[in-house]
């Protein structure tokens, strides 16, 4: 998972539909986290932002409590969860917030060519 910092965090976030985890190296459910967000990954692209390290952008998004996930399209947060939550929640939850046309296509875009 690509680590974002206070130089590419904008970046990152200001295209194609984008999952940010804030998250903390300290924090126990952020590292459960990982392996259900690395499944994630072949529906929408998952990033990462340590709080710690840039606490201004965790402030910036109101992040209150860790691990707190963010998905960001064109630069505007569309949806969060907050906390530890199984892959099928992560599912439900894309399928709610973005369209089926972005869903779909982005899972496209992930797939590796035959």
């Amino acid at each position: 998972m690509r680590e974002l910092d206070a130089t590419t965090f904008d970046e990152a976030i200001g295209g194609e539909p984008v999952a940010v985890d804030f998250w903390a190296p300290w924090c126990r459910p952020c590292r459960a986290l990982e392996p259900i967000l690395a499944q994630l990954q072949g529906r929408v692209p998952v990033v990462r932002l340590n709080i710690d390290e840039y606490p201004e952008i965790a402030a910036r998004y109101e992040i209150l409590s860790i691990p707190t996930v963010k998905l960001f399209v064109e630069g505007e947060p569309r949806g969060t969860v907050v906390g530890l939550r199984p892959l099928a929640h992560f599912e439900s939850w894309l399928a709610e917030v973005l369209p089926a046309g972005e869903l779909d296509g982005l899972a496209v875009q992930g797939q590796p060519d035959a």
